[in-house]
Protein backbone atom coordinates (compact mmCIF):
# COMPACT_ATOMS: atom_id res chain seq x y z
CA UNK A 1 0.00 0.00 0.00
CA UNK A 2 1.74 3.24 -0.92
CA UNK A 3 1.34 6.65 1.47
CA UNK A 4 -1.55 8.23 -0.25
CA UNK A 5 -3.63 4.83 0.30
CA UNK A 6 -2.60 4.28 3.95
CA UNK A 7 -3.61 7.75 4.57
CA UNK A 8 -7.08 7.30 3.03
CA UNK A 9 -7.27 3.91 5.20
CA UNK A 10 -6.23 5.48 8.10
CA UNK A 11 -9.36 8.26 7.09
CA UNK A 12 -11.80 5.40 6.80
CA UNK A 13 -10.82 4.08 10.67
CA UNK A 14 -11.30 7.55 11.76
CA UNK A 15 -14.69 7.71 10.27
CA UNK A 16 -15.61 4.46 12.26
CA UNK A 17 -15.13 1.68 9.70
CA UNK A 18 -13.72 -1.36 10.37
CA UNK A 19 -10.63 -3.08 8.87
CA UNK A 20 -12.53 -6.18 8.03
CA UNK A 21 -15.06 -4.34 6.74
CA UNK A 22 -12.77 -2.68 4.13
CA UNK A 23 -11.44 -5.77 2.65
CA UNK A 24 -8.91 -5.36 -0.50
CA UNK A 25 -8.80 -1.60 -0.60
CA UNK A 26 -8.89 -0.23 -4.01
CA UNK A 27 -8.60 3.32 -4.65
CA UNK A 28 -8.42 3.26 -8.42
CA UNK A 29 -10.44 0.51 -10.00
CA UNK A 30 -11.26 -0.39 -13.78
CA UNK A 31 -14.85 -0.19 -15.06
CA UNK A 32 -15.97 -2.04 -17.90
CA UNK A 33 -19.50 -0.33 -18.62
CA UNK A 34 -20.60 2.65 -16.44
CA UNK A 35 -20.37 2.37 -12.42
CA UNK A 36 -22.89 5.09 -12.07
CA UNK A 37 -25.47 4.19 -14.33
CA UNK A 38 -27.82 4.23 -11.31
CA UNK A 39 -27.84 8.16 -11.17
CA UNK A 40 -27.05 10.05 -7.85
CA UNK A 41 -29.47 11.09 -5.67
CA UNK A 42 -30.15 13.83 -2.46
CA UNK A 43 -31.92 13.33 1.14
CA UNK A 44 -32.97 14.66 4.13
CA UNK A 45 -31.74 18.20 4.02
CA UNK A 46 -31.16 20.32 6.74
CA UNK A 47 -30.14 23.67 6.96
CA UNK A 48 -26.43 23.19 7.37
CA UNK A 49 -25.99 19.92 5.73
CA UNK A 50 -27.86 17.07 2.92
CA UNK A 51 -27.35 13.25 2.20
CA UNK A 52 -25.49 12.83 -0.83
CA UNK A 53 -25.89 9.55 -2.74
CA UNK A 54 -24.73 7.13 -5.32
CA UNK A 55 -23.99 3.43 -6.17
CA UNK A 56 -21.60 1.72 -8.25
CA UNK A 57 -23.27 -0.78 -10.79
CA UNK A 58 -21.53 -3.74 -12.06
CA UNK A 59 -21.15 -4.57 -15.34
CA UNK A 60 -23.87 -7.26 -16.05
CA UNK A 61 -22.00 -9.44 -18.96
CA UNK A 62 -18.94 -9.97 -16.47
CA UNK A 63 -18.11 -9.77 -12.89
CA UNK A 64 -14.56 -7.65 -12.11
CA UNK A 65 -12.43 -7.50 -9.50
CA UNK A 66 -13.67 -4.61 -7.47
CA UNK A 67 -16.77 -6.19 -7.06
CA UNK A 68 -15.18 -8.11 -4.01
CA UNK A 69 -13.29 -5.26 -2.89
CA UNK A 70 -14.47 -1.88 -1.00
CA UNK A 71 -14.26 1.05 -3.39
CA UNK A 72 -12.58 4.81 -2.70
CA UNK A 73 -15.49 7.59 -4.20
CA UNK A 74 -14.26 11.17 -4.11
CA UNK A 75 -17.31 13.48 -3.86
CA UNK A 76 -17.53 17.33 -4.41
CA UNK A 77 -19.98 19.92 -3.87
CA UNK A 78 -20.15 23.20 -5.51
CA UNK A 79 -22.28 26.58 -5.46
CA UNK A 80 -22.91 26.42 -9.36
CA UNK A 81 -24.10 24.17 -11.72
CA UNK A 82 -20.22 24.21 -13.76
CA UNK A 83 -18.44 22.82 -10.82
CA UNK A 84 -16.27 25.85 -10.62
CA UNK A 85 -16.76 26.84 -6.79
CA UNK A 86 -16.34 24.17 -4.94
CA UNK A 87 -17.06 24.42 -1.29
CA UNK A 88 -16.93 20.97 0.00
CA UNK A 89 -15.20 17.82 -1.22
CA UNK A 90 -13.78 14.33 0.36
CA UNK A 91 -13.32 10.46 -0.19
CA UNK A 92 -16.19 8.22 0.75
CA UNK A 93 -15.72 4.53 1.18
CA UNK A 94 -17.96 2.01 -1.02
CA UNK A 95 -18.52 -1.08 0.88
CA UNK A 96 -19.04 -4.74 -0.62
CA UNK A 97 -21.41 -5.30 2.16
CA UNK A 98 -23.65 -2.76 1.04
CA UNK A 99 -23.25 -3.58 -2.77
CA UNK A 100 -21.32 -0.04 -2.87
CA UNK A 101 -23.66 1.89 -2.28
CA UNK A 102 -22.55 5.27 -1.16
CA UNK A 103 -23.88 7.78 1.47
CA UNK A 104 -22.30 11.10 2.44
CA UNK A 105 -23.80 13.10 4.88
CA UNK A 106 -22.01 16.51 4.11
CA UNK A 107 -22.02 19.21 6.52
CA UNK A 108 -20.81 23.29 6.74
CA UNK A 109 -23.49 24.44 3.77
CA UNK A 110 -25.38 27.62 4.16
CA UNK A 111 -29.15 27.26 4.66
CA UNK A 112 -31.81 28.03 1.88
CA UNK A 113 -29.64 27.56 -1.39
CA UNK A 114 -29.03 25.23 -4.32
CA UNK A 115 -26.11 23.27 -4.70
CA UNK A 116 -24.57 20.82 -7.14
CA UNK A 117 -22.69 18.10 -6.75
CA UNK A 118 -20.74 14.84 -8.33
CA UNK A 119 -18.83 11.97 -7.93
CA UNK A 120 -15.90 10.34 -9.36
CA UNK A 121 -14.80 6.61 -9.26
CA UNK A 122 -11.72 5.97 -10.73
CA UNK A 123 -11.69 7.38 -14.24
CA UNK A 124 -15.76 7.40 -13.93
CA UNK A 125 -17.58 10.49 -13.59
CA UNK A 126 -21.48 10.72 -12.26
CA UNK A 127 -23.68 12.98 -13.39
CA UNK A 128 -24.17 16.39 -11.81
CA UNK A 129 -26.99 16.18 -9.06
CA UNK A 130 -29.12 19.21 -7.66
CA UNK A 131 -29.78 19.20 -4.25
CA UNK A 132 -31.06 22.39 -1.49
CA UNK A 133 -30.86 23.15 1.94
CA UNK A 134 -32.92 23.82 4.35
CA UNK A 135 -33.99 27.15 5.69
CA UNK A 136 -32.45 28.37 9.33
CA UNK A 137 -34.58 31.34 9.79
CA UNK A 138 -37.59 32.95 8.80
CA UNK A 139 -38.78 32.03 4.69
CA UNK A 140 -41.40 33.35 3.05
CA UNK A 141 -42.26 29.88 0.93
CA UNK A 142 -41.74 26.01 0.80
CA UNK A 143 -42.80 24.06 -2.59
CA UNK A 144 -42.89 20.50 -2.37
CA UNK A 145 -44.20 17.44 -3.90
CA UNK A 146 -45.71 14.55 -2.42
CA UNK A 147 -46.21 11.29 -4.32
CA UNK A 148 -46.18 7.44 -3.80
CA UNK A 149 -47.12 3.91 -5.17
CA UNK A 150 -45.06 3.69 -8.24
CA UNK A 151 -45.82 -0.51 -9.30
CA UNK A 152 -43.91 -0.81 -12.01
CA UNK A 153 -45.63 -3.01 -13.91
CA UNK A 154 -48.86 -0.83 -14.24
CA UNK A 155 -47.94 1.83 -16.37
CA UNK A 156 -44.86 4.48 -17.25
CA UNK A 157 -43.79 6.93 -14.71
CA UNK A 158 -44.78 10.00 -16.85
CA UNK A 159 -45.63 11.60 -13.65
CA UNK A 160 -41.90 11.89 -12.61
CA UNK A 161 -41.33 13.56 -16.05
CA UNK A 162 -43.97 16.41 -15.64
CA UNK A 163 -42.41 16.75 -11.87
CA UNK A 164 -38.94 17.19 -12.50
CA UNK A 165 -40.40 20.34 -14.71
CA UNK A 166 -41.62 21.70 -11.54
CA UNK A 167 -40.16 24.57 -8.87
CA UNK A 168 -39.81 22.94 -6.23
CA UNK A 169 -37.58 22.45 -2.97
CA UNK A 170 -38.23 19.53 -2.01
CA UNK A 171 -40.02 16.10 -2.66
CA UNK A 172 -41.81 13.73 -0.33
CA UNK A 173 -42.75 10.08 -0.85
CA UNK A 174 -44.79 8.20 1.26
CA UNK A 175 -44.08 4.96 0.50
CA UNK A 176 -44.04 1.90 -1.95
CA UNK A 177 -40.92 2.79 -3.84
CA UNK A 178 -40.93 -0.94 -4.95
CA UNK A 179 -43.69 -3.88 -5.21
CA UNK A 180 -42.65 -7.29 -4.21
CA UNK A 181 -45.30 -8.87 -7.08
CA UNK A 182 -44.80 -8.64 -10.57
CA UNK A 183 -46.13 -9.35 -13.98
CA UNK A 184 -46.98 -7.52 -17.11
CA UNK A 185 -49.24 -4.97 -17.82
CA UNK A 186 -47.41 -2.42 -19.22
CA UNK A 187 -44.39 -2.88 -18.18
CA UNK A 188 -42.84 -6.53 -17.04
CA UNK A 189 -40.79 -7.46 -13.18
CA UNK A 190 -40.45 -10.74 -12.77
CA UNK A 191 -43.92 -12.54 -10.98
CA UNK A 192 -41.29 -14.25 -8.51
CA UNK A 193 -41.19 -12.67 -5.33
CA UNK A 194 -38.34 -11.37 -3.90
CA UNK A 195 -37.37 -12.85 -0.37
CA UNK A 196 -33.73 -12.80 -0.25
CA UNK A 197 -31.47 -9.61 0.02
CA UNK A 198 -30.60 -9.83 -3.43
CA UNK A 199 -33.44 -10.66 -4.77
CA UNK A 200 -35.05 -7.21 -3.39
CA UNK A 201 -31.72 -5.25 -5.03
CA UNK A 202 -32.33 -6.72 -7.96
CA UNK A 203 -35.69 -4.95 -7.25
CA UNK A 204 -34.65 -1.62 -6.77
CA UNK A 205 -32.24 -1.95 -10.03
CA UNK A 206 -35.21 -2.45 -12.12
CA UNK A 207 -37.13 0.19 -10.60
CA UNK A 208 -34.40 2.65 -10.69
CA UNK A 209 -33.88 1.70 -14.61
CA UNK A 210 -36.57 4.26 -15.21
CA UNK A 211 -35.05 7.67 -16.47
CA UNK A 212 -37.61 9.52 -14.96
CA UNK A 213 -37.50 8.35 -11.56
CA UNK A 214 -33.72 9.17 -11.73
CA UNK A 215 -33.58 12.73 -13.34
CA UNK A 216 -36.28 13.46 -10.12
CA UNK A 217 -34.05 12.14 -7.64
CA UNK A 218 -31.32 14.10 -9.37
CA UNK A 219 -32.92 17.24 -9.45
CA UNK A 220 -33.94 17.71 -5.66
CA UNK A 221 -33.57 16.31 -2.62
CA UNK A 222 -36.03 13.35 -0.87
CA UNK A 223 -37.58 12.67 2.49
CA UNK A 224 -38.38 9.36 2.32
CA UNK A 225 -40.38 6.77 4.29
CA UNK A 226 -41.43 3.29 3.37
CA UNK A 227 -45.00 1.46 3.48
CA UNK A 228 -46.23 -2.34 2.87
CA UNK A 229 -44.86 -3.22 -0.33
CA UNK A 230 -41.27 -2.69 -0.30
CA UNK A 231 -41.35 -5.83 1.97
CA UNK A 232 -44.95 -7.22 1.62
CA UNK A 233 -48.28 -6.20 1.13
CA UNK A 234 -50.06 -5.23 4.05
CA UNK A 235 -47.29 -6.88 6.46
CA UNK A 236 -47.73 -5.61 9.85
CA UNK A 237 -44.91 -5.63 12.74
CA UNK A 238 -43.53 -9.32 12.11
CA UNK A 239 -46.94 -10.86 10.83
CA UNK A 240 -46.94 -11.67 6.67
CA UNK A 241 -49.60 -10.99 4.51
CA UNK A 242 -49.53 -15.08 4.51
CA UNK A 243 -49.27 -15.50 8.17
CA UNK A 244 -45.38 -17.03 7.73
CA UNK A 245 -43.39 -18.26 10.96
CA UNK A 246 -42.39 -14.64 12.41
CA UNK A 247 -38.97 -15.72 12.64
CA UNK A 248 -38.56 -16.61 8.78
CA UNK A 249 -40.75 -13.23 7.97
CA UNK A 250 -37.78 -11.37 10.15
CA UNK A 251 -35.12 -12.64 7.37
CA UNK A 252 -37.10 -11.14 4.48
CA UNK A 253 -37.85 -7.74 6.41
CA UNK A 254 -33.52 -7.56 7.08
CA UNK A 255 -33.40 -8.19 3.67
CA UNK A 256 -35.81 -5.75 2.54
CA UNK A 257 -34.70 -3.37 4.67
CA UNK A 258 -31.34 -3.35 4.09
CA UNK A 259 -31.95 -3.16 0.20
CA UNK A 260 -33.86 -0.06 0.69
CA UNK A 261 -31.21 1.61 2.55
CA UNK A 262 -28.60 0.76 0.01
CA UNK A 263 -30.94 2.01 -2.82
CA UNK A 264 -32.17 5.43 -1.08
CA UNK A 265 -30.74 8.50 -0.15
CA UNK A 266 -31.50 7.74 3.88
CA UNK A 267 -29.24 9.48 6.25
CA UNK A 268 -26.34 6.84 8.70
CA UNK A 269 -29.43 7.24 12.23
CA UNK A 270 -31.73 5.12 9.23
CA UNK A 271 -29.34 2.23 8.88
CA UNK A 272 -30.53 -1.23 9.47
CA UNK A 273 -29.51 -3.52 11.84
CA UNK A 274 -31.19 -6.67 11.25
CA UNK A 275 -34.85 -6.51 10.46
CA UNK A 276 -35.02 -3.34 12.76
CA UNK A 277 -34.19 0.32 11.29
CA UNK A 278 -35.94 3.54 12.71
CA UNK A 279 -36.87 5.76 10.15
CA UNK A 280 -39.43 8.16 11.80
CA UNK A 281 -37.74 11.33 12.38
CA UNK A 282 -38.16 15.08 11.87
CA UNK A 283 -36.81 17.49 9.04
CA UNK A 284 -37.45 21.61 9.72
CA UNK A 285 -37.67 24.20 7.51
CA UNK A 286 -36.94 26.64 9.64
CA UNK A 287 -39.98 28.59 11.88
CA UNK A 288 -42.22 28.09 8.47
CA UNK A 289 -42.16 24.27 8.75
CA UNK A 290 -41.51 20.84 10.76
CA UNK A 291 -41.97 17.75 8.87
CA UNK A 292 -42.99 14.47 10.97
CA UNK A 293 -41.93 11.39 9.33
CA UNK A 294 -43.64 8.18 10.64
CA UNK A 295 -43.67 4.91 10.75
CA UNK A 296 -46.92 3.27 10.07
CA UNK A 297 -45.53 -0.81 9.36
CA UNK A 298 -42.54 -1.48 11.54
CA UNK A 299 -44.20 -1.51 14.75
CA UNK A 300 -47.90 -1.77 14.18
CA UNK A 301 -50.36 -4.27 15.86
CA UNK A 302 -51.85 -6.71 13.18
CA UNK A 303 -54.81 -5.66 11.59
CA UNK A 304 -58.23 -6.23 13.07
CA UNK A 305 -60.39 -8.48 12.21
CA UNK A 306 -58.52 -10.53 10.02
CA UNK A 307 -57.97 -7.77 7.93
CA UNK A 308 -59.68 -6.26 4.27
CA UNK A 309 -62.96 -4.21 4.49
CA UNK A 310 -65.05 -5.74 7.33
CA UNK A 311 -67.41 -4.41 10.06
CA UNK A 312 -66.41 -3.25 13.14
CA UNK A 313 -65.73 -6.87 15.94
CA UNK A 314 -64.58 -6.57 19.73
CA UNK A 315 -60.63 -6.79 18.39
CA UNK A 316 -61.46 -3.15 16.40
CA UNK A 317 -62.14 -1.00 19.47
CA UNK A 318 -59.19 -2.76 21.99
CA UNK A 319 -57.10 0.44 23.56
CA UNK A 320 -53.81 -1.56 23.55
CA UNK A 321 -53.79 -1.84 19.54
CA UNK A 322 -51.32 0.45 17.62
CA UNK A 323 -50.31 2.00 14.47
CA UNK A 324 -47.24 3.54 15.42
CA UNK A 325 -46.09 1.74 18.51
CA UNK A 326 -45.58 2.85 21.85
CA UNK A 327 -42.46 4.70 21.52
CA UNK A 328 -42.89 6.30 18.26
CA UNK A 329 -46.09 7.56 19.82
CA UNK A 330 -44.71 8.96 22.53
CA UNK A 331 -42.13 10.53 20.38
CA UNK A 332 -45.24 12.14 18.17
CA UNK A 333 -46.70 13.49 21.03
CA UNK A 334 -43.29 15.19 22.48
CA UNK A 335 -42.74 16.68 18.80
CA UNK A 336 -46.21 18.80 18.81
CA UNK A 337 -45.49 19.89 22.70
CA UNK A 338 -41.81 20.96 21.89
CA UNK A 339 -43.08 22.51 17.82
CA UNK A 340 -42.33 26.10 17.11
CA UNK A 341 -42.65 25.60 13.53
CA UNK A 342 -45.53 27.71 11.99
CA UNK A 343 -46.81 24.23 9.82
CA UNK A 344 -46.26 20.76 11.09
CA UNK A 345 -46.54 18.44 8.13
CA UNK A 346 -47.32 14.90 8.86
CA UNK A 347 -45.74 12.52 6.24
CA UNK A 348 -47.99 9.35 6.46
CA UNK A 349 -48.12 5.85 4.99
CA UNK A 350 -52.17 5.21 4.90
CA UNK A 351 -55.17 7.10 5.14
CA UNK A 352 -56.18 8.91 8.44
CA UNK A 353 -59.57 9.72 8.28
CA UNK A 354 -62.10 6.92 8.50
CA UNK A 355 -64.70 6.47 5.83
CA UNK A 356 -66.99 4.13 5.70
CA UNK A 357 -67.51 2.08 2.79
CA UNK A 358 -70.61 0.26 2.97
CA UNK A 359 -73.74 3.02 1.79
CA UNK A 360 -76.98 2.99 3.62
CA UNK A 361 -76.65 0.91 7.24
CA UNK A 362 -73.80 -0.27 9.14
CA UNK A 363 -70.54 0.03 8.87
CA UNK A 364 -67.57 -0.96 7.09
CA UNK A 365 -64.26 0.06 7.02
CA UNK A 366 -60.38 -0.97 5.80
CA UNK A 367 -58.80 -2.25 8.29
CA UNK A 368 -55.22 -1.71 6.92
CA UNK A 369 -55.59 2.08 7.47
CA UNK A 370 -56.20 4.12 10.48
CA UNK A 371 -59.84 3.04 10.41
CA UNK A 372 -58.57 0.16 11.66
CA UNK A 373 -56.94 1.28 14.81
CA UNK A 374 -59.92 3.81 15.83
CA UNK A 375 -58.02 3.56 19.52
CA UNK A 376 -54.68 4.59 18.12
CA UNK A 377 -56.46 6.93 15.99
CA UNK A 378 -58.03 9.04 18.71
CA UNK A 379 -55.18 9.20 20.67
CA UNK A 380 -53.30 11.02 17.80
CA UNK A 381 -56.22 13.43 17.51
CA UNK A 382 -56.08 13.87 21.40
CA UNK A 383 -52.27 14.85 20.83
CA UNK A 384 -52.82 17.03 18.15
CA UNK A 385 -55.68 19.12 19.67
CA UNK A 386 -53.99 19.17 23.72
CA UNK A 387 -50.82 19.77 22.21
CA UNK A 388 -51.52 22.50 20.43
CA UNK A 389 -49.55 22.22 18.10
CA UNK A 390 -50.10 25.07 15.00
CA UNK A 391 -51.69 24.23 11.88
CA UNK A 392 -50.96 20.03 12.00
CA UNK A 393 -51.56 18.45 8.19
CA UNK A 394 -51.50 15.26 7.14
CA UNK A 395 -50.06 14.24 3.53
CA UNK A 396 -50.71 10.42 3.20
CA UNK A 397 -50.39 7.93 -0.10
CA UNK A 398 -51.32 3.98 -0.37
CA UNK A 399 -54.80 4.02 -1.56
CA UNK A 400 -54.37 4.91 -5.35
CA UNK A 401 -56.80 7.83 -5.11
CA UNK A 402 -56.69 11.77 -4.48
CA UNK A 403 -59.02 12.41 -1.39
CA UNK A 404 -59.21 15.48 0.64
CA UNK A 405 -60.68 15.27 4.38
CA UNK A 406 -61.27 17.16 7.65
CA UNK A 407 -59.65 15.09 10.74
CA UNK A 408 -61.99 15.42 13.74
CA UNK A 409 -61.87 12.88 16.87
CA UNK A 410 -65.77 11.94 16.72
CA UNK A 411 -66.63 11.05 13.18
CA UNK A 412 -69.96 10.22 14.35
CA UNK A 413 -70.88 13.89 15.88
CA UNK A 414 -71.22 16.34 13.63
CA UNK A 415 -70.11 19.43 15.91
CA UNK A 416 -66.91 17.52 16.34
CA UNK A 417 -64.23 20.21 15.61
CA UNK A 418 -61.93 19.79 13.34
CA UNK A 419 -58.16 18.93 13.99
CA UNK A 420 -56.54 19.30 11.05
CA UNK A 421 -56.67 18.74 7.51
CA UNK A 422 -55.40 15.30 5.34
CA UNK A 423 -54.21 15.69 1.86
CA UNK A 424 -54.43 11.72 0.24
CA UNK A 425 -51.91 11.71 -2.68
CA UNK A 426 -52.65 9.30 -5.75
CA UNK A 427 -50.35 6.90 -7.22
CA UNK A 428 -47.77 7.18 -9.27
CA UNK A 429 -48.71 4.40 -11.40
CA UNK A 430 -50.31 1.43 -8.94
CA UNK A 431 -53.83 0.99 -10.34
CA UNK A 432 -53.42 1.52 -14.52
CA UNK A 433 -55.10 4.70 -15.88
CA UNK A 434 -57.48 5.53 -13.74
CA UNK A 435 -60.44 7.95 -13.99
CA UNK A 436 -61.78 10.78 -12.81
CA UNK A 437 -64.23 9.27 -10.34
CA UNK A 438 -65.75 5.73 -8.66
CA UNK A 439 -69.40 5.02 -8.97
CA UNK A 440 -68.49 2.30 -5.78
CA UNK A 441 -66.84 5.28 -4.19
CA UNK A 442 -69.12 8.33 -4.84
CA UNK A 443 -72.30 6.17 -3.27
CA UNK A 444 -70.75 5.97 -0.14
CA UNK A 445 -69.44 9.67 0.00
CA UNK A 446 -72.60 11.22 -0.18
CA UNK A 447 -72.92 10.06 3.56
CA UNK A 448 -69.19 11.03 4.55
CA UNK A 449 -69.18 15.30 4.71
CA UNK A 450 -65.96 15.19 6.16
CA UNK A 451 -64.72 14.29 2.69
CA UNK A 452 -63.94 17.83 0.72
CA UNK A 453 -62.67 16.23 -2.67
CA UNK A 454 -62.20 12.64 -4.69
CA UNK A 455 -60.30 11.85 -7.88
CA UNK A 456 -58.95 8.66 -9.11
CA UNK A 457 -56.71 9.57 -11.41
CA UNK A 458 -52.82 9.54 -11.03
CA UNK A 459 -50.17 12.18 -10.20
CA UNK A 460 -48.90 13.78 -7.58
CA UNK A 461 -49.79 16.35 -5.45
CA UNK A 462 -47.99 19.84 -5.48
CA UNK A 463 -47.59 21.91 -2.33
CA UNK A 464 -47.00 25.76 -1.63
CA UNK A 465 -46.22 26.83 1.93
CA UNK A 466 -46.60 30.03 3.19
CA UNK A 467 -46.87 32.11 6.85
CA UNK A 468 -50.38 32.68 5.79
CA UNK A 469 -52.11 29.33 3.81
CA UNK A 470 -50.72 25.95 2.80
CA UNK A 471 -52.04 25.27 -0.98
CA UNK A 472 -52.25 21.74 -2.57
CA UNK A 473 -52.66 21.22 -6.33
CA UNK A 474 -53.64 18.21 -7.16
CA UNK A 475 -51.84 16.94 -10.58
CA UNK A 476 -52.87 14.30 -12.85
CA UNK A 477 -51.76 12.86 -15.60
CA UNK A 478 -54.22 11.37 -18.22
CA UNK A 479 -52.90 7.91 -18.70
CA UNK A 480 -49.92 6.44 -17.52
CA UNK A 481 -50.08 3.55 -20.07
CA UNK A 482 -48.85 5.97 -22.68
CA UNK A 483 -45.18 7.93 -21.91
CA UNK A 484 -45.70 11.02 -22.87
CA UNK A 485 -49.68 12.00 -21.26
CA UNK A 486 -50.16 15.29 -20.74
CA UNK A 487 -50.50 16.92 -17.14
CA UNK A 488 -53.02 19.10 -15.97
CA UNK A 489 -54.02 20.32 -12.43
CA UNK A 490 -57.53 18.75 -11.57
CA UNK A 491 -58.38 20.61 -8.67
CA UNK A 492 -56.57 23.09 -5.92
CA UNK A 493 -57.26 22.80 -1.86
CA UNK A 494 -56.03 25.90 0.47
CA UNK A 495 -56.06 25.56 4.69
CA UNK A 496 -55.70 29.07 5.66
CA UNK A 497 -52.91 29.64 8.77
CA UNK A 498 -55.04 28.85 12.40
CA UNK A 499 -58.18 27.38 10.10
CA UNK A 500 -58.45 24.06 10.16
CA UNK A 501 -60.07 22.44 7.53
CA UNK A 502 -59.22 22.24 3.63
CA UNK A 503 -61.20 25.16 1.36
CA UNK A 504 -61.58 24.37 -2.16
CA UNK A 505 -60.25 27.26 -5.08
Amino acid sequence: MDRRSLLQTAGFLALGYPLRSLGAFTPRPQFSSDPFAAGVASGDPSATGVVLWTKLMPDVNREQEWQRESIAVDWRIATDERMEHVVRSGRAVALPSLRHSVHVEVGGLQPNRWYWYRFRCGSAQSVTGRTRTAPSGPSDRLRFAFASCQKFTDGFYTAYKHMAAEDLDLVVFLGDYIYEGGGTVVRTVPVEEPVTLEGYRNRYALYRSDPNLREVHRLFPWILTWDDHEVDNNYANSISEHDDPPAEFLKRRAAAYQAYYEWLPMPKVCIPHGPDARLYRQRSYGPLANFLVLDGRQYRSDQACGDGVKPPCPEFLEERRTMLGASQEKWLDTAFRKSRSHWNILANQVRMTPVDSKPGPGEEYAMDNWAGYEMARQRLMSSMADSRVANPVVITGDIHTNWVCDLKHDYKEQRSPVVATEFVGTSITSGGNGADSSPNVEAYLREAPHVRFFNAQRGYVRCEVTPEAMKADYRVVEKVSVEDSPVSTRATFVVESGKPGAQRL
